[in-house]
């Protein structure tokens, strides 16, 4: 009975979830959260289905593992056979069961044993499903748990049906930087403190990735292993394809030189140096850069190339450090709590200018934040709780910086 009252809210609260919210990606991840809570699930997606390729990709997938870059034809695998023949599935031995291939969550850092997929059916075609793997506790889901799933699925396919989601997933991004199964540790005494406990992620080329968490879940210290200024206790780090879990000290410094940039909350400009000085000091540390005066020209801050970092306000030298982060044109630049000590308006011209360094120079930028609507302009957004990835969510419709409020 107790079961029953607490699916009986969960149904009301997806209700609420789809009925309420004006943002149609945040209703459906809403609701997906919800189940996974419900059904005490270790993982879970939303598949939508392209009609102009015939296949699938996840919208939206909670838990361990990052399967943000998969794809399935429409017909293969648990998520395809659903989405085919819009019929539900349950899948209570994965590891016996010939329809289950392995090749989403057990490849990518979780290992499937029991699933529940049922599909999302509109009004005329089955347009992708909603897949939940995994109970916590080590059972099995029953058909309570399907119906739950089914119910949630109908009142999905019926709110995308009347307020409209355009469904037009991208090609396949190319991996920049892969994090599989990282863990990392201090010692303090006798006492060991684990800060990641299995980290998986992909980073992708000419991306902004957001990622938000609550202070103390990890997500600084899983940015700054991924910037070689800490190191990975056990797991995999690769960058473009090469091992770098445990890289030398000359392949290190190479590295942080040649294809990180970086933006800090402090800024962490020279105050002996003027602006022009302070990114010409970081250029000429590698041998392919930037000129320093375009660099600031990017930023709109040619105009104070002469000024100290005491001669200008926090945006300003926050602008400064966003040129002295591109004059290295690196591969990938890191921003931790770039807008935190920064006014709304001012915050705003920053974020502008990040997001147009994603746009011309092909950069890929990982931003850690506290402020949540800065997510609602990023490609993706991964959230961390308690040294894991809690869950990660395209965004298909990324809003401009100048759009944001809060």
């Amino acid at each position: 009975m107790a079961e029953s009252k607490r699916y009986t809210k969960a149904s009301w609260d997806i209700m609420a979830q789809l009925l309420k919210v004006d943002n149609l990606e945040e209703a459906l991840s809403g609701s997906l959260e919800i189940i996974v809570k419900a059904l005490n699930s270790e993982a879970g997606a939303i598949w939508m289905l392209d009609p102009k390729t015939d296949r699938l990709s996840p919208v939206f997938h909670i838990g361990p593992a990052d399967i943000s870059n998969i794809s399935i034809e429409n017909g293969f695998g648990i998520e395809g056979l659903v989405t085919k023949t819009g019929k539900s599935v349950f899948v209570s031995d994965a590891a016996a069961d010939d329809r289950f291939d392995g090749t989403v969550f057990d490849d990518n850092g979780l290992s499937t044993r029991t699933m529940i997929c049922v599909p999302l059916n509109n009004m005329h075609d089955v347009i992708g499903c909603v897949q939940i793997v995994n109970k916590l506790d080590g059972g099995f889901f029953d058909a309570e748990d399907m119906q739950l799933c089914e119910r949630m699925a109908s009142l999905a396919a019926i709110t995308i049906d009347e307020k409209g989601l355009i469904v037009d997933l991208e090609e396949k991004k190319e991996v920049l930087a892969t994090l599989r199964n990282i863990t990392k540790e201090y010692q303090t005494g006798d006492t060991t403190l684990k800060v990641l406990k299995g980290v998986n992620l992909d980073i992708y080329k000419n991306e902004f990735i957001v990622v938000l968490g609550e202070s103390g879940c990890g997500k600084s210290t899983m940015m700054n292993i991924v910037g070689g200024m800490d190191f990975l206790t056990s797991g995999e780090l690769t960058i473009e394809g090469k091992d770098f879990s445990h890289p030398s000290d000359a392949d290190l410094t190479k590295y942080r030189r040649e294809y990180i940039g970086y933006i800090f909350q402090a800024y962490n400009l020279m105050p002996n140096l003027t602006a022009l000085e302070n990114v010409e000091f970081i250029a000429e540390l590698v041998p392919d850069h930037m000129d320093s005066r375009e660099a600031l020209a990017k930023v709109n801050m040619s105009q104070r190339e002469n000024n100290y970092p005491g001669q200008m306000s926090g945006g300003q030298q926050q602008r400064v450090s966003i040129a002295r982060a591109i004059v290295k044109k690196p591969k990938l630049i890191l921003a931790d709590e770039p807008t935190a000590a920064l006014d709304y308006t001012t915050s705003i011209e920053v974020l502008h200018t990040i997001e147009e360094i994603v746009k011309t120079q092909g950069t890929t930028v990982m931003m850690v934040t506290h402020n949540v609507e800065i997510a609602k302009m990023a490609d993706r957004v991964v959230k961390v709780r308690n040294g894991k990835i809690a869950s990660i969510k395209k965004n298909m419709h990324p809003l401009h910086a100048e759009d944001l409020v809060w």
